[in-house]
């Protein structure tokens, strides 16, 4: 197809994509999947090899969360019968990240619900990050703790944090149908607060809610420009108990097609297919990994995730390798800049591509860390949710495999990593 050899082309050059070409990436047919997969692997390829980095959740403060996010769990008036509980202690969490650790993570995603955090959270994230680095130095820690007051960031920064995650979750123009207990304005400013203090910028989208092509193609846009050096693909799980529970949108080959245009709209980025990976990929996962660098290991916020040794299994079948904490995230070009203003992730000792492009082989709550973890559908949903006629034809929504999360951080049970 010349869609997809102009796509190469412009994302070996780092150079952007028109919007009809995003789109037409979404209006491709199910016979032309496995070609827009591969030109979207070969742009991948080119600045991530075949690397797969692994990333942990800890869920730090769960549910009772004042924002009134439709998809959330841990949403204003939410009625799913999720986990909630109160601020880990520092050494509860660190305990949490170990699990995710030993596993081969090397990012850890601290999070927490709520609007954004007090100045006393703050200080209780600092202590924490500092239990998670103490024991492990090379771990790289991303706050996600929702919309940032002014010198926030920075105190973060100051603490040892390296990156925040706060999503756009999705266009400008559709953000007031989500949320209204705060705007697309509010996220945009904790980004730039985050970037601005020296953070490394973790923001991204939630696809299934009820969007448009066009709502989709302007919100990836809208990261590129903001400078997100990671982008959290989320698939909205539609979970019992809140106003998306019937937004069943999806298919496999639906996901994959949205991986693709995130790809080449931000070829020399982090991809991150974060929540509904296992409930909308499904047996297609691993095709989902030659489009995307990153996936998150084990369980989500609310929500469980296939076994850390699946995925494991499943990235070495594929043919990929773990990235491991001496490897650089991001291609040289984006790790220098990132070193130049003062963001501290995505480095390492080795890069994983030149600035001429030459490759070396190398969160949600209603605060903003849905996409961090995503929401999933309640252990007693329906048996079967009917898919949209676009998404999967006759197929229907698997809702046996949604748990909610009933281990790990803020349990007794030990977590699945």
């Amino acid at each position: 197809m010349d869609l997809l050899d102009t796509l190469i082309a412009k994302g070996l050059r780092r150079e952007l994509p028109t919007r009809e070409e995003a789109l037409a990436v979404l209006a491709t047919t199910d016979d032309d999947l496995l070609d827009v997969v591969a030109a979207a692997g070969k742009v991948r390829r080119q600045w991530f090899g075949r690397r797969v980095k692994l990333n942990y959740l800890v869920n730090l403060k769960s549910g009772l969360c004042p924002e009134d996010c439709s998809y959330c769990s841990q949403r204003l008036g939410s009625k799913a019968e999720i986990l909630k509980y109160t601020w880990l202690k520092p050494e509860q969490a660190a305990e949490a990240a170990a699990a995710g650790l030993a596993g081969g993570a090397k990012r850890v995603c601290l999070v927490a619900s709520g609007r954004g955090p007090t100045d006393r959270d703050i200080d209780r994230v600092a202590d924490t990050i500092s239990a998670i680095k103490d024991a492990n130095e090379q771990v790289e820690v991303c706050a996600c703790l929702g919309l940032l007051s002014d010198n926030q960031a920075e105190r973060l920064k100051a603490a040892g944090a390296d990156a925040y995650n706060h999503n756009l979750n999705t266009s400008e123009a559709t953000y007031g149908d989500i949320t209204t207990t705060h705007t697309y304005a509010d996220r945009v400013d904790t980004v730039q607060k985050a970037h601005g203090a020296g953070l490394s910028a973790c923001s991204g989208l939630i696809a299934g809610m009820g969007e448009s092509d066009e709502d989709l193609v302007d919100v990836v846009y809208a990261l590129r420009e903001l400078g997100s050096d990671s982008v959290p693909v989320n698939f909205l799980i539609p979970f019992e108990g809140t106003p998306l529970a019937q937004e069943w949108n999806l298919s496999p080959q639906r996901c994959l097609r949205i991986l693709a245009m995130v790809r080449f709209v931000c070829p020399d980025v982090e991809v991150r297919i974060a929540g509904g990976r296992e409930v909308h990929l499904r047996s297609l996962q691993p095709l989902g990994l030659e489009v995307a660098n990153s996936i998150f290991l084990g369980d989500y916020l609310t929500s469980e995730g296939q076994a850390g040794q699946a995925d494991l299994d499943m990235i070495k079948d594929a043919g990929f390798t773990v990235e491991g904490a001496g490897e650089a995230t991001l291609p040289r070009h984006r790790a220098d800049a990132a070193a130049a203003a003062g963001h501290g992730c995505g480095g390492g000792t080795s890069a994983c591509g030149s600035a001429d492009g030459a490759a070396e082989h190398a969160c949600g709550t209603g605060g903003g860390c849905g996409p961090c973890g995503g929401p999933a559908a309640a252990a007693d949903a329906p048996a079967s949710e009917p898919v949209a006629d676009d998404a999967a034809g006759t197929d229907e929504a698997r809702t046996d495999l949604v748990r909610v999360r009933r281990r790990g951080a803020g349990t007794e049970l030990a977590p699945n990593a």
